[in-house]
């Protein structure tokens, strides 16, 4: 359905992320993914959204000189955010391990921003989820950590890995948009183009 409506239309995932390509293609969209480096630095003074907002809009922007008139791309980023703090990818697997004793038999909030841009328009949109973690043992954390090495994500777990299955009690909000990506939210904008 959405594939119709976007059939002459040229979509330009600008994500590395393995889940939002898997996301993507669920919706049945042909796509193409282009990763340009952008530098993910932003002010301090931004909390949660706004921080992916933000840094959406900063990888759409890398875009600004190149797009045709049929192309729509789409950037997206997501934070955990805990403490009135943002938790962003861990750099190794002790970081890694401390986020998620942090994180463990708490609540957090996931953020996860899209951004569409064509070449006379773009928006911005965000999204929200609660989760609530158990209570974690080491064991537990340092078996995830070493099998799963979540250095590339968010607050350093996967939603939908070994630590989301036994170790999430309850979400309030979209499950997707934890993984990465609001589709639900990214489906009511596409079919609007």
């Amino acid at each position: 359905m959405l594939q119709n409506k976007l059939n002459y239309k040229n979509i330009i995932l600008a994500s590395g992320s393995p889940r939002r390509h898997e996301l993507l293609k669920e919706l049945g969209i042909h796509f193409t993914i282009k990763v340009k480096e952008v530098e993910e630095t932003y002010n301090t003074n931004l909390k949660g959204a706004e921080i992916t907002n933000y840094l959406c809009k900063l990888k759409a922007a890398s875009f600004e000189n190149e797009i045709l008139e049929n192309d729509i791309i789409i950037t997206a980023d997501t934070i955990v955010w805990h403490n009135n703090k943002a938790l962003e990818k861990p750099k190794n697997a002790s970081e890694a391990i401390k986020m998620l004793q942090d994180l463990s038999g708490k609540k957090h909030t996931v953020y996860s921003s899209f951004c569409i841009k064509t070449k006379n328009n773009e928006i911005v949109i965000s999204d929200e989820t609660n989760v609530y973690f158990k209570k974690l043992s080491l064991n537990e954390i340092e078996y995830y950590v070493k099998k799963y090495k979540p250095f590339d994500k968010a607050g350093a777990y996967g939603i939908q890995e070994w630590i989301g299955l036994i170790g999430i009690s309850k979400i309030e909000g979209s499950y997707f948009n934890v993984m990465g990506l609001p589709v639900h939210k990214l489906y009511e904008e596409l079919m609007k183009i």
